[in-house]
């Protein structure tokens, strides 16, 4: 028998059989380690297809909301659905609550010219698509869609390597060979590139107090304090990150119109794929930000029909000036939202390190907003069911035809989400039901739970 450490660093292998093995074995020797599930949420989970801190795969990630006890936990890479199948399938097999999401960013023309919640880029916010049913098929509309999201983000990440390259040849990267293969189907970020450039300089210099030396230059820092830095990994990766890619960076290149697509085409393609768009808020404290309702009606009209949160970065911050602040603005745009009948998710997204595993909503900072934000996870989970087993989705055509009114459509998908895990027995049997029984079963089982 393996052990579960050896078990769970298995789980992030590249190679997906690999991770299927190791979760069988885990479920196998080692299932005590699943507590059942509580209060605590994590909808907004980054994995190694994107970028993962600690480089989860979408099995791990499903292994350690397990261990954890969490109510429900969402996936959510950037640009890509390639940890879909593989998440909801760990989840059946660890009987949790699951939905899968994708973030990117689109140009919001009406914003042109304030920050929103991409900072230094005017116009420019990030946006997410949830609850996601399948991967759509690559030879159709949406999937040829799907593909020009990831090809677009890898052309930005070309020129970013090129002009960073430029600037410092001294450690240039090769983008196919020293970036691409820190991620297991493509799916690079910056942060990956940002990695790829630490790792090369110390390649280069091998020795440390050398490395030290150049990024003591390249960052304007003195040569101690880098010393410090080249010690703590996630602080290195934050001050390369800012002085290579950020406004102001050596790399950095402002956006235009062009540069992102427009916020209504890909709201267009997540209805298309009978997804839930959603509007993202930073903190509130940004030009676009400062009024919620004014931000987020302008998202409604552009099809936006809920809203994504990080609720860490309002209120786990050391200057109490600034904490109130957020704090603040956090229980606005809740109140705004929940008023506009709009469901939130909410998540650590787990691709810093230093970032909570989740967030305590029994705690005295978020313990005020707990109801909202499990009200909008059950919501979540509920329109990840009725859509994988049943064709039934919150924003589609048959749900607004059924649930005119929001709060009624709110309370039937929050009483679906409410009902007990699937585990891969119960998913085969509605899958055996078909669509339209799968539905009527839902809806039964949704009112006596809810009478």
């Amino acid at each position: 028998m393996s052990s579960l450490q050896t078990l769970e660093g298995r789980l992030n292998a590249f190679d997906a059989a690999e991770r299927s093995r190791a979760l069988a074995a885990l479920l196998r020797d080692h299932a005590g380690a699943l507590r059942p599930a509580g209060t605590n949420v994590n909808m907004h989970c980054h994995s190694f297809f994107s970028y993962n801190a600690r480089g989860f795969s979408p099995s791990r990630i499903a292994w350690e909301t397990g261990k954890a006890g969490l109510y429900a936990a969402g996936l959510c890479d950037f640009d890509v659905l390639d940890g879909l199948e593989e998440f909801h399938d760990a989840g059946l097999r660890t009987r949790q609550r699951t939905t899968v999401n994708v973030e990117t960013r689109a140009y919001l023309k009406e914003y042109a010219g304030v920050d929103i919640n991409s900072p230094g880029e005017q116009g420019v916010t990030y946006i997410m698509g949830a609850g996601f049913g399948c991967r759509p098929a690559a030879d159709t509309p949406q999937g040829r869609e799907m593909d020009g999201y990831k090809q677009r983000a890898r052309r930005r990440n070309e020129a970013l390597v090129l002009r960073v390259n430029a600037a410092l040849p001294a450690i240039a990267v090769d983008y196919q060979h020293d970036v691409l293969p820190l991620t297991p189907a493509g799916g690079a970020t910056e942060r990956h590139i940002v990695l790829a450039y630490i790792r090369k300089s110390r390649d280069v210099f091998e020795h440390p107090d050398k490395d030290a030396r150049f990024w003591a230059d390249v960052l304007r820092k003195p040569f101690e304090e880098i010393v410090e830095l080249l010690a703590d990994q996630p602080a290195m990766e934050e001050a390369v990150r800012a002085r290579l890619v950020k406004r102001g960076g050596i790399g950095y290149e402002a956006p235009s119109a062009g540069t992102f697509p427009p916020v209504e085409e890909f709201t267009a393609w997540v209805r298309a794929c009978d997804a839930i768009p959603m509007t993202t808020w930073l903190d509130g404290t940004s030009g676009g930000e400062k009024d919620a309702r004014a931000l987020l009606e302008c998202m409604r009209d552009k099809g936006a029909v809920a809203l994504n949160i990080i609720p860490d970065r309002n209120w786990n911050i050391g200057d109490a000036a600034a904490r109130d602040l957020k704090r603040g603005k956090l229980a606005e745009i809740v109140a705004v939202a929940d008023a506009m009948r709009q469901p939130i998710n909410i998540g650590t997204e787990m691709n810093r390190l230093g970032l909570p595993f989740v967030d305590d909503l029994d705690g005295e900072a978020l313990r005020p907003h707990r109801e909202v934000f499990l009200r909008g996870a059950r919501i979540m989970v509920g329109h990840a069911l009725l859509l994988r087993y049943a064709g039934f989705s919150y924003a589609g055509d048959k749900a607004r035809r059924e649930f005119p009114e929001l709060e009624a459509r709110n309370a039937f998908f929050e009483a679906v989400g409410g009902l007990p895990p699937l585990d891969v027995a119960g998913a085969r049997r509605l899958e055996d039901l078909g669509a339209e029984k799968a539905y009527a079963s839902f809806r039964d089982v949704a009112r006596k739970e809810s009478a």
